[in-house]
């Protein structure tokens, strides 16, 4: 739980206090320090990463969000 991870959950968390559907699908955070299986399959090199899966896919990341707006950006399409 390092201070940027911290910095991305407050981003994360701004965003979807907005959203109506945030409550529609699952968010987990992993240390990989702990589960480095789970960083390697998801190809995590860069901690914090944001990582959207679906159907078992990666659909999109995010190595080190630098703000709100940007996690906005990427999630927009999973989120109403």
């Amino acid at each position: 739980r390092s201070g940027r991870s911290r910095r991305v959950d407050g981003f994360l968390a701004h965003v979807l206090q907005h959203r109506r559907n945030h409550d529609t699908f699952g968010l987990y955070r992993i240390d990989v320090t702990q589960h480095p299986d789970v960083a390697t399959k998801f190809k995590v090199g860069t901690v914090p990463t944001l990582l959207v899966v679906e159907n078992r896919q990666v659909k999109a990341r995010s190595q080190q969000p630098r703000g709100a707006r940007e996690l906005a950006h990427l999630l927009q399409p999973w989120l109403h």
